[in-house]
């Protein structure tokens, strides 16, 4: 059963397919090609250890997927950043 889509909450950001998995000291870190042709990496830390073993699973796992990014509707980015922008200079 395939998991339900983002709500009406969430607008999709990128649709990544994992091209390379690279295994860091806390987690992962998955770099792939974008629907829109960019080029994207995101990390993945893990709060606990991991065995080597187990670490080349995951990677194997998810060196086979794709990646579905969306943020918050209402909440652009840029506009997100200015306004932190703005609390940092107060």
């Amino acid at each position: 059963m395939e998991a339900p889509g983002p709500s009406a909450r969430y607008v999709p950001v990128a649709d990544i397919e994992v091209d390379a998995v690279l295994p860091t000291r806390s987690g992962f870190r998955l770099e792939g090609r974008g629907a829109d042709g960019a080029e994207y990496q995101l990390e993945l830390h893990l709060d606990l250890p991991v065995d080597q073993r187990t670490q080349q699973v995951m990677a194997e796992i998810f060196s086979q997927s794709e990646l579905k990014i969306s943020r918050k509707a209402g909440d652009a980015p840029l506009t997100a950043l200015r306004r932190e922008r703005v609390r940092q200079r107060k």
